[in-house]
């Protein structure tokens, strides 16, 4: 009998439909509730959704009648909404990034491992269609010795947009380019890339008015000897331009462009085989629909590890190693200098 589960989503904005989407594609999943500290905005999405609709997270878990929380506030609230859901006995699943603060992280981890309960980090791209035909190309040994992979990001974020909350572009709450859109592409290149030995970074706030950046460059220096670029902007206008991903090796090549990492450019190896052509035309784009698209083979994935069919593709600990990233990155900014992730200080303005 194929164990069911009840989900909840705390934070009903611009992500939480894409969850409620995701959840009802799922055999024997259920969602049930929803809470948001704005009430017109919880009601709305509990009727759209027909569950029960909550104020706060406290009256959430004081009727507890879930099983997994999924956490969608902003992102400096994130691990202590979770936190305080595995102390309640739940599993979690929370929005990208999943903090702040490295030690933040660590305490949501902790929380996980004490009472025993799963926690999951949503990076969805992984699971775009062109991703996962790289990432098989890696795991085959097809490029040989990696030589350079970039990311490149831009979008556009005019201020309308940083004004629909009042979090938005604030330290203490979001962050920049960075920690927010760029978020999920500089997963993606540490994933296929491995380990980041040091990062020197450059931002700047060139179009809009927030404490944080919206433009920036960053080099990396891979643990295995392989050199890496980050470029990262919401100041593209007046309309979105490009996610992309980049891998080189010494026996190929791979470009994923599109909009949002979503569009096989280039699929070279020295050894071909039969099947790169119709890699080129099966993966050459996900569906119309690309924001929110991966969104549903996570969740499969989620409720495939709570069943003990699967193992977690993104946990707290896989997790954690995007977010180190990203702390040297803004280290690096604000110093100036060249940081080293497992010996210099990583501390910033991010999270305070």
């Amino acid at each position: 009998m194929t164990s069911s589960f009840r989900f909840a989503v705390l934070g009903c904005g611009r992500i939480a439909p894409k969850h409620a989407d995701s959840l009802k594609k799922i055999d024997g999943v259920s969602l049930v509730a929803c809470a948001d500290r704005l009430p017109d905005r919880a009601k709305s999405y509990a009727e759209k959704n027909a569950i029960k609709a909550f104020d706060s997270l406290e009256e959430l878990l004081s009727w507890g009648q879930f099983d997994v929380l999924s956490v969608c506030t902003p992102s400096g609230m994130h691990a202590d909404h979770a936190v305080a859901a595995m102390n309640a006995g739940k599993h979690v699943v929370v929005e990208k990034p999943m903090a702040l603060l490295l030690e933040d992280a660590d305490r949501m981890i902790e929380a996980s491992i004490r009472n025993q309960v799963r926690l999951f980090v949503v990076k969805q791209n992984r699971y775009n269609l062109p991703v996962l035909a790289l990432r098989q190309a890696l795991d085959e040994g097809r490029f040989g010795k990696l030589v350079l992979g970039t990311t490149r990001v831009r979008w556009c974020r005019d201020q309308k947009y940083y004004d629909q909350d009042e979090w938005r572009g604030t330290w203490a709450q979001d962050g920049g380019v960075f920690a927010n859109q760029a978020s999920h592409h500089i997963d993606l290149l540490e994933w296929c890339m491995g380990d980041v030995e040091s990062v020197l970074a450059k931002t700047a706030t060139h179009l809009v008015d927030i404490e944080c950046e919206d433009t920036g460059l960053v080099i990396l220096k891979f643990v295995s000897g392989a050199l890496g670029l980050i470029e990262a902007t919401t100041a593209t206008r007046p309309k979105d331009l490009e996610g992309s991903l980049s891998i080189l090796g010494e026996r190929g090549s791979v470009e994923i462009a599109g909009f949002a990492v979503n569009e096989i450019r280039h699929f070279n190896f020295v050894d071909v085989r039969p099947e790169d052509v119709e890699v080129k035309n099966k993966f050459s784009s996900n569906p119309p629909s690309v924001y929110g698209f991966g969104h549903h083979n996570y969740y499969q994935n989620v409720v495939d590890t709570l069943r003990k069919k699967a193992e977690a593709l993104v946990d707290g600990k896989e997790g954690r190693r995007s977010l180190e990233l990203i702390s040297a990155i803004y280290a690096s900014a604000e110093s100036g200098r060249e940081v080293f992730l497992k010996k210099d200080s990583l501390g910033s303005r991010l999270g305070h």
